[in-house]
């Protein structure tokens, strides 16, 4: 019986081409970023097929060797999905039957599109976070530079926006390095996630193929298989969440330091500036200094913040097993990679060039904030700290208050104690827990 709705002219080709628009989305395009991860995944495969007599031995040389080729022109960036081909993965097949016929159609075998768009997000992943540690690593080595070379510069320190404490240049830039190992700390967690191996879990059930597992584990470089077959499918998207929530770490650093760079570079407080070239200006007014890198770079980071609620409500209802929502977040989460990173290498550059200005509390504005030190300094001559509080708070109410000629400060992370060899410590041990060279090696004796 037709359909209320159904229309006599009813073109099936048009409905089908409307279908297929609307669920492939751009998928062809962020493929192209996942090509040579699908590549390595098709090299451990086949090899394994071998291994397990799923593939002719004989046939094994010309599919690796044309893979191999396929990876090199996806290197030299002259690589796009055939636009009859429907995702990376019937591409690359397709490209093998193209050149070799028959054994081309053999590679598929033991694997489902699911369990190749999983590992294929996972090395995409690995390669992705790698990039991401070396920006990092780059931003911290600027920060803790600064930090050595202004630690004797003081500024002012604020709470609820009001003055607060001395602090210093030192402190400042000496906070957002150790912020970054903390970041790094939670990115190595998500890491772990990444660096399991879904490959043979097919749609989600397995299959009967005599697979081996633990050999395409081995082969790429993974430290472990997701072993459950349907938990592997429950990790995608759970993995997503879990990188772009590391992620968001990393933007909040960024996004609190781009706050802070664009109230300092303010006028009104004119604690530093950029050289011109850094900065914009305005249509009509002649004078502006417009901070556009660290805005762009507080916005570009506050919207990664919100990825991890993004996509805790695309996932939060799913059963288990796999299901097109995953598709949604899949845009989001690759082009996280190449956002963060730009901004981290826009503020290593525009840290790079920073200009601070020197004597800043020698204004009179600014004495209120040795109030503490000279509480401190009471307290230290025998008085009890209540009748020190109290005494230079009546010092302040009548205009009397003159604030103390040095400050000393000497405990660990202080203005005095700015600790840069153990944060630095920290940073390389933080670094040194990520399998990067290991999997890169292991990775070249795929492609040798």
């Amino acid at each position: 019986m037709a359909k209320l709705w159904q229309k006599d002219n009813l073109d099936e080709n048009e409905l089908a081409k409307q279908v297929e628009t609307f669920t492939v989305g751009d998928d062809r395009n962020l493929d192209t970023l996942l090509a040579k991860a699908d590549v390595l995944g098709s090299l451990a495969h086949t090899k394994m097929l071998a291994a397990v007599g799923l593939l002719p031995q004989e046939n094994l040389a010309p599919i690796h060797q044309e893979l191999k080729c396929i990876y090199a022109i996806i290197e030299k960036g002259n690589f796009s999905i055939h636009k009859d081909s429907e995702d990376i993965h019937s591409d690359i097949e397709f490209r093998l039957t193209e050149k070799l016929g028959n054994l081309g159609k053999q590679i598929h075998s033991g694997r489902s599109r699911n369990d190749q768009v999983l590992l294929d997000l996972k090395i995409f992943t690995r390669f992705e976070i790698e990039r991401i540690a070396n920006a990092t690593q780059q931003l911290f080595d600027t920060l803790l530079k600064l930090s050595i070379q202004h630690k004797d510069k003081l500024l002012p320190g604020y709470t609820h926006l009001q003055l607060a404490m001395p602090s210093s240049f030192g402190l400042w830039f000496g906070a957002y390095a150790e912020s970054l190992v903390d970041d790094m700390e939670t990115m190595y967690a998500a890491f772990t996630l990444a660096n399991k191996n879904p490959l043979g879990s097919g749609a989600g059930y397995g299959g009967s193929f005599p697979l081996n597992r633990k050999m395409t584990t081995e082969l790429l470089g993974f430290a472990d298989l997701n072993y459950n077959v349907v938990y592997a499918q429950m990790n995608r998207g759970k993995m997503e969440k879990t990188v772009v929530a590391a992620i968001a770490n990393i933007a909040a650093t960024l996004a609190k330091l781009a706050m802070d760079a664009c109230l300092y570079l303010n006028q009104n407080f004119g604690f530093i500036s950029f050289p011109d070239v850094l900065t914009t200006g305005s249509s009509i007014m002649p004078h502006k200094k417009n901070p556009d890198v660290f805005e762009l770079i507080r916005a570009k980071c506050n919207k990664l913040q919100s990825l991890p609620n993004q996509f805790n409500l695309i996932l939060s209802n799913l059963p288990s097993g796999y299901h097109r929502d995953l598709q949604i977040i899949k845009e989001d989460y690759i082009h996280s990679f190449s956002t963060i990173i730009s901004c981290l290498e826009m503020s290593n550059i525009m840290l790079s060039h920073i200009e601070i200005k020197d004597d800043i509390l020698e204004d009179e504005k600014y004495k209120l904030l040795f109030t503490v030190e000279s509480v401190n300094q009471l307290v230290n001559e025998g008085m009890p700290f209540r009748d020190a509080y109290i005494t230079v708070g009546k010092q302040v109410e009548t205009g009397n208050y003159k604030k103390p000629s040095v400050i000393h400060h000497t405990h660990e992370g202080s203005i005095g104690n700015l600790c840069h060899e153990e944060i630095e410590a920290m940073m390389q041990n933080t670094m040194a827990q990520f399998p990067f060279q290991k999997i890169n090696s292991t990775i070249e004796k795929l492609l040798a």
